[in-house]
């Protein structure tokens, strides 16, 4: 493939993707990300790596130059440095969100707690589980106890809980 011919739609898809990537990226940092925001960032992203991919085979002579500069070098190297510690957790969570640690508590507490927090009888969550396919012995027992140590199936299964309370007509 030629892609010096398919130049007058490479740079442009360069551009636009970095726009998108850019505004969404923004929005999400101030958090005024709203409706699909976040996720036209997560999966667009793939196209601006693809994009960028084509343009660097498309300037690879250029690329090569820049890396033999030292200042090309030196830059390239900050922006790898950098990376290297953004995988470094600075506040001890492990860079986890702030709001993971209270769901871990609530995923950990005993059923009667969990019913407690969602102001409903104990028994009317366990009929809430036991329709989704997750029986319970006891009022002991814990989210995380039933559902494994995967945070993200016990939140799922809290957010579950909790909106089926949010639409309960006896509230």
């Amino acid at each position: 493939m030629n892609l010096n011919a398919h130049r007058h739609w490479i740079t442009p898809f360069v551009i636009g993707s970095f726009l998108l990537m850019a505004a969404t990226g923004v929005l999400m940092f101030f958090h005024l990300d709203t409706g699909l925001n976040k996720t036209a960032h997560e999966w667009l992203g793939w196209l601006m790596l693809g994009a960028v991919g084509l343009h660097l085979a498309n300037n690879l002579f250029s690329f090569k130059r820049y890396l033999n500069q030292t200042t090309g070098r030196l830059v390239i190297g900050l922006f790898a440095l950098v990376l290297g510690l953004s995988f470094l957790s600075v506040n001890g969570s492990g860079g986890k969100p702030p709001f993971v640690a209270p769901l871990n508590a609530l995923a950990q507490a005993p059923l009667s707690v969990v019913a407690q927090v969602a102001a409903i009888p104990t028994a009317q969550l366990r009929e809430k589980l036991a329709a989704q396919g997750i029986p319970s012995q006891n009022d002991n027992q814990s989210i995380a106890a039933l559902v494994g140590n995967d945070t993200h199936k016990q939140v799922d299964l809290l957010a579950q809980l909790f909106r089926a309370q949010d639409t309960n007509p006896a509230k």
